[in-house]
C-alpha cells in the first residue's frame, strides 16, 4: 500500500510539472487585471496621493460616528473599555504613560483616513463611502480640538490640517547606525549578573489608599448659570444627551449600564443609585455630602477627570457651555 501511494504521488507530480506554464515560473494563476489591482490599491500617502474626491462635515461625522464607531470608540472618541481612544492625550508624550491618540501622536492625517477607509467599521470593513470617511475623520479632528464644529474636510483642504505631532518622528537610520552592532550581538553568558532596574507600569489595578475628594480646578470649570426650563433648551439637551447614551439611561425602564441611571440626578445626593457600583472616589464624595447641584454638574461635565480624580467617567468633557446647560436642563425636565 505504501509503495502504491508513493507511485501515485510521483505520477501526480509528473503531470503537474508537465502542465503548460500560464503565469510565471510556477505555472499558477494569471496576471491580475487592472480593475483587480485597483480594488486593492487603496492606500493614501501623507502628501494626499490616493485621496478620492469628496467631503464631509463635523456635524455629519458626529452622526455617522455615533452609528458606526461609538460602540467601540465612545461617542466622544474617548474609547470604550479596552477599545482604542482616538481623542485626548495632548502634551502627554513625554509622560511615563503617554496617551497616544490621533490628536496627540499620529503625525499624518492620511493615516487616519486610510485606516478608517480600509478597516472600519469593525466587522464590516470598506462599507463606508468616501464622503462618510471624510465626515468621520472631521469629527475625530473636532474631538481632538483641532478644528471647529463648522469644519468641512475635503481632498482640497486635507493637507491644510496641522497635526500636533507632525514633527515628532525621525528618519529610521538603524541600517547605518545599528545593524552592524546587531551582527556582533552576544547570544549567551553576556553578563556576569543580571539586575532588574525597572518594572512595567500596570494601570488601574493598584487600589488607592486615599481618595482625593471633589476639588474642581477653577480654571477648568465652565460656569453655567441656572436657567428656567424652556422647550427649545430641553430639546437641544435631549439631542446632546445622545452622546451619553452609550453609558447612561434615563426615563421609564432605565437600567444601569457602564454608568448609573441619571433620572432625577439634578439636586440629588451623589452616589445614590441602587445597584450601581461606584468608584472609590465617588463613594467617598457621596459620604462627604456631595449633592449634584447645577453648579456641581456643570463643573463635572466640563472636565470629569479634573473635577474628580479617579472617576470612572471615560470621556474628556463637554466643550461648550451651551451643551452643558442644555443637558442639565434636559435632566431637570426628567425630574419634573
Amino acid at each position: 500500500m505504501l509503495k502504491y501511494h508513493k507511485r501515485a504521488t510521483a505520477t501526480a507530480l509528473a503531470v503537474i510539472l508537465a502542465a503548460p506554464v500560464y503565469a510565471g515560473p510556477f505555472g499558477l494563476g494569471r496576471p491580475a487585471l487592472p480593475q483587480e489591482i485597483a480594488a486593492w490599491d487603496l492606500d493614501v500617502s501623507p502628501d494626499g496621493t490616493g485621496l478620492p474626491a469628496g467631503s464631509g462635515s463635523v456635524l455629519d461625522g458626529e452622526e455617522i460616528f455615533a452609528d458606526q464607531c461609538a460602540v467601540c470608540h465612545g461617542d466622544f472618541a474617548e474609547g470604550v473599555g479596552n477599545w482604542p481612544k482616538l481623542a485626548g492625550g495632548a502634551d502627554t508624550l513625554d509622560h511615563k504613560d503617554p496617551l497616544k491618540t490621533v490628536g496627540s501622536y499620529w503625525p499624518y492625517l492620511s493615516t487616519t483616513w486610510d485606516y478608517v477607509n480600509r478597516s472600519m467599521p469593525f466587522g464590516n470593513a470598506q462599507t463606508l463611502k468616501a464622503n462618510e470617511v471624510y465626515a468621520i475623520v472631521a469629527y475625530i479632528l473636532y474631538s481632538n480640538d483641532l478644528v471647529d464644529e463648522d469644519f468641512v474636510l475635503s481632498r482640497d483642504n486635507f493637507l491644510d490640517v496641522e497635526m500636533p505631532n507632525a514633527n515628532g518622528f525621525i528618519l529610521d537610520d538603524r541600517p547605518e547606525a545599528e545593524y552592524a552592532i546587531f551582527n556582533q550581538a552576544c547570544m549567551s553568558d553576556c553578563k556576569e549578573t543580571v539586575e532588574i532596574t525597572m518594572r512595567a507600569l500596570v494601570l488601574d489595578v493598584t487600589p488607592q489608599e486615599t481618595a482625593a475628594l471633589v476639588e474642581a480646578a477653577p480654571d477648568a470649570v465652565v460656569a453655567v448659570t441656572p436657567v428656567a426650563l424652556d422647550a427649545e433648551l430641553v430639546a437641544k439637551g435631549a439631542k446632546t444627551f445622545k452622546k451619553c447614551k452609550a453609558c447612561h439611561q434615563v426615563g421609564e425602564g432605565a437600567k444601569n449600564r457602564t454608568g448609573p441611571i441619571l433620572t432625577g440626578i439634578v439636586g440629588a445626593p451623589a452616589g445614590q443609585v441602587d445597584g450601581f457600583k461606584y468608584s472609590r472616589v465617588m463613594a467617598a464624595a457621596a459620604e462627604a455630602g456631595l449633592v449634584w447641584t447645577v453648579e456641581e454638574l456643570s463643573a463635572f461635565l466640563t472636565k470629569p477627570k479634573t473635577y474628580m480624580k479617579g472617576t470612572k467617567m471615560s470621556f474628556s468633557g463637554l466643550k461648550k457651555e451651551n451643551d452643558i446647560a442644555a443637558i442639565i436642563a434636559y435632566l431637570q425636565s426628567l425630574s419634573q
